[in-house]
């Protein structure tokens, strides 16, 4: 144990002696370690945000999306139709279906005496439904009703957002918005969420899905159904009853694949995690890389070391010390200078993680929380650690293995 203490603390000091060197030699492992901080503190950081958003939906919402849920062009296939709607309101069909509406994404801008802005989303579908299940109502004005969606009105329910880049401090209700070239009357305004999930409510224009088919889009088809249970218990039942009504609506036989996805809330949280859990794996693979060059950089600078001391080497071999503590020593050395980068950028990782997550929070307007990853932390003070044990362990043999005589001759 004595032995051991002895070659700590002289590898210690040997990294004191050449402070510049030493913080010079490290730089790759800071980086290293620094950058897998960052990447999986604001992969844990988007993770939370998009779960917290996701949540709002609402337990008991259920969303059907045409095609496959991978298939981003299917989102606007036709295969979703009013036929569908029916049949999913059909209480033998679907006897857990609490209440189910259908909607429409129309991409555009809206405009209002020359001023442009461009919404996070224009949106197509009904009023009350939306109001019932994510319990958001107008702060100003009214929602439309049955029969404006009947006749196709061509009125829009506005976010703060929307109303604040369009009007300013003016009054917005009772006006008239401009969208792909139609008219539309505002009759409500919603109040200020802050909700950036799904359905951004604070950017979003609402319209009849009726209006949105007949006046922007002329198609007879929904981009989605959006339904909900009547109670969080039977979500896998309705999302079940669902998925056999329209397997049955579309024709489909035993065997075929849907030509539509149903998705529950839970399921979309899993596929999400699984997303980002890979991304943030895969980003921090390729970030470890640098590890591995500073790996090589510390090995090149030992194997100077142990040339520069050759005369200390073979002076300590004159006065007894054994090729295992002289290896020992040197050993240490690569691993303490390979620990001292892995935890000063263990600081610097935690550092900017905390600074991105102020700017993502108070520069974008994002509901982002800073996340520390204890197990990268670990993780990275046991690479730092196997990196200098490995690219430390050659340079540790040469000097065990220098000759005592000739080591004390060199010059």
């Amino acid at each position: 144990m004595q032995r051991y203490k002895f070659s700590f603390l002289s590898a210690l000091e040997a990294i004191k002696t050449n402070r510049t060197r030493s913080i010079l030699t490290t730089l790759g492992i800071v980086i290293g370690v620094a950058a897998i901080i960052v990447i999986m503190s604001l992969g844990a950081g988007a993770q939370s945000l998009i779960l917290n958003e996701i949540n709002q939906m609402g337990a008991e919402t259920v969303i059907v999306l045409p095609g496959e849920i991978t298939d981003a062009a299917a989102v606007f296939s036709d295969s979703l139709t009013q036929r569908d709607l029916a049949a999913v309101k059909v209480k033998s069909n679907v006897p857990n279906l609490a209440r189910a509406a259908p909607a429409v994404i129309v991409p555009g801008k809206t405009t209002y005496r020359g001023t442009t802005y461009t919404p996070a989303m224009i949106i197509g579908t009904e009023a009350e439904f939306f109001g019932e299940v994510f319990n958001i109502y107008p702060k100003v004005g009214t929602i439309y009703d049955q029969d404006d969606i009947e006749t196709a009105a061509r009125v829009a329910i506005i976010g703060d957002k929307v109303k604040t880049e369009l009007f300013g401090a003016s009054d917005a209700v009772g006006e008239r918005i401009d969208i792909k070239g139609k008219q539309f009357r505002v009759v409500g305004v919603y109040p200020t969420t802050g909700q950036k999930g799904p359905f951004d409510i604070d950017g979003l224009v609402m319209i009849p899905h009726t209006t949105a088919q007949t006046y922007l889009l002329g198609t007879n088809y929904y981009h989605r159904l959006m339904t909900q249970a009547d109670s969080s218990d039977n979500v896998e039942k309705l999302a079940h009853d669902i998925t056999a009504t329209l397997r049955e609506t579309h024709g489909l036989y035993p065997g075929d694949d849907d030509d539509f996805s149903v998705v529950t809330q839970q399921a979309l949280v899993d596929q999400i995690s699984i997303i980002i859990n890979i991304l943030t794996a895969f980003l921090a693979a390729v970030v470890a890389i640098s590890l591995v060059v500073g790996g090589i950089g510390v090995m090149n600078i030992m194997l100077v070391s142990v040339t520069e001391r050759t005369k200390e080497i073979g002076l300590r071999k004159a006065l007894g010390a054994t090729r295992s503590a002289i290896m020992t020593q040197f050993l240490f050395e690569a691993i303490a200078l390979t620990l001292f980068g892995g935890v000063l950028g263990i600081m610097i990782g935690a550092s900017l993680s905390l600074v991105l997550s102020g700017i993502l929070t108070y520069a974008v307007g994002l509901n982002w929380s800073f996340h520390f990853p204890i197990s990268a932390a670990m993780l990275g003070v046991t690479v730092s650690a196997a990196v200098g044990l490995v690219f430390g362990l050659y340079p540790a043999r040469r000097a065990a293995a220098k000759d005592p005589i000739e080591a004390l001759r060199y010059e």
